[in-house]
């Protein structure tokens, strides 16, 4: 039945690093409907169908972890609840059933991979696929809602902050630790009122944030730890951010960056989107586009291939890592409509006696 696979893909409990169970359960399921499928050598789950030899690779690059928090699958008034529903089983689920189900046209060949640590700072799953595959087109398994495209997520940096003082008498004019870290982030966010003048578009504007703050004492040595996060603009790239923090700590602080990944926007005029665009509206629906303030696995392919990338699926992002996590099982079937015909529809690509793969690199 439609919706079995995202049912019991829900059903898998997978947060980054723990994706095995889920993993092993989407293979199965891919071998099971016309895919050569394995996990790769970082613990993706990665199905194909067409020739390997195919000229042209489409790639629907999903991930499979999940954010934290365990949310037990249930349907109830043909909504499915659980972690992962929306960010981003049901992308990913409805990629495999569109590719199942879905006449291959000559010369392609659709690759569906399920990566892992997508939700982690070291997007492990799609760094290794970067390496691995040169696509033709690539679409990003994130929802977008079943009628919009996303053309494109904004970068990131994490900035880790530490710092450590002789303990002194709180009567003594000296700032703490905590006092210093305040200071510290107010120039950040001054930083970023003087970056985001005259700019209204969320998108494109410096979006920082205290993600943690705390200090502790043993007696001796009072130590604040600190943890800002950046949303960046393309105008703004992760190591500019970075050295604008350091900037500001005190000069016998920690400052260590990571997460580092710049924003990617991608066009709109280009065979992929005219593609999806049709899809939609041959399914009734009336298409759109959006740009998003965090970040996927976009950021991390968009920085090695050349290829026409976006990102589409099933499902409101609003609802993405909260405890309310859920996806209605008619959209999730309208996404799976739209997919199919989308791939069913790829140009035909006639094969050249001259011409290699162009899906994997040697």
């Amino acid at each position: 039945m439609p919706g079995d696979l995202l049912v019991e893909l829900v059903s898998r409990y997978s947060p980054s690093t723990q994706e095995g169970d889920a993993v092993a359960c989407l293979v199965d399921w891919m071998s099971a409907h016309g895919f050569r499928a394995s996990s790769d050598e970082v613990g993706n789950a990665c199905g194909s169908r067409g020739a390997d030899d195919a000229p042209k690779t489409l790639m629907l690059l999903g991930h499979i972890d999940t954010f934290p928090g365990q949310i037990p699958a249930r349907l109830e008034d043909g909504v499915l609840y659980g972690r992962g529903s929306v960010d981003a089983k049901g992308s990913l689920c409805a990629f495999a059933e569109a590719t199942a189900r879905a006449a291959i046209p000559e010369g392609w060949r659709v690759v569906v991979v399920g990566a892992v640590e997508e939700e982690a700072a070291t997007s492990k799953g799609a760094a290794y696929v970067a390496e691995q595959f040169d696509p033709a087109l690539c679409v990003i398994g994130e929802p977008s809602g079943v009628s919009r495209i996303t053309l494109g997520y904004k970068g990131r940096l994490l900035v880790d902050y530490r710092l450590t003082r002789p303990t002194a008498h709180t009567a003594r004019p000296e700032p703490t630790v905590g006092a210093l870290g305040v200071a510290f982030w107010n120039q950040i966010e001054a930083w970023a009122a003087v970056k985001n003048e005259g700019i209204d578009s969320p998108f494109d504007r410096v979006m920082p944030s205290l993600r943690s703050i705390t200090t502790q004492s043993d007696s001796f040595c009072d130590t604040l730890t600190m943890t800002v996060g950046f949303r960046l603009p393309i105008s703004v790239t992760p190591e500019e951010a970075l050295t604008a923090a350091q900037g500001f700590a005190e000069a016998d602080a920690d400052v260590i960056g990571c997460g580092m990944e710049r924003a990617y926007m991608g066009e709109r005029n280009t065979p992929l989107v005219r593609g999806l665009l049709a899809a939609i509206r041959a399914s009734g629906l009336q298409p759109g586009f959006v740009l998003k303030t965090g970040t996927s696995d976009m950021n991390v392919v968009g920085r090695r291939w050349s290829c026409p990338i976006v990102a589409y699926g099933p499902g409101d992002s609003n609802l993405d890592h909260t405890p309310d996590e859920c996806l209605s099982l008619a959209e999730y079937g309208q996404a799976v409509e739209v997919l199919t015909h989308f791939i069913e529809n790829l140009p035909v690509q006639k094969r050249e006696s001259s011409e290699s793969a162009s899906g994997v690199l040697a």
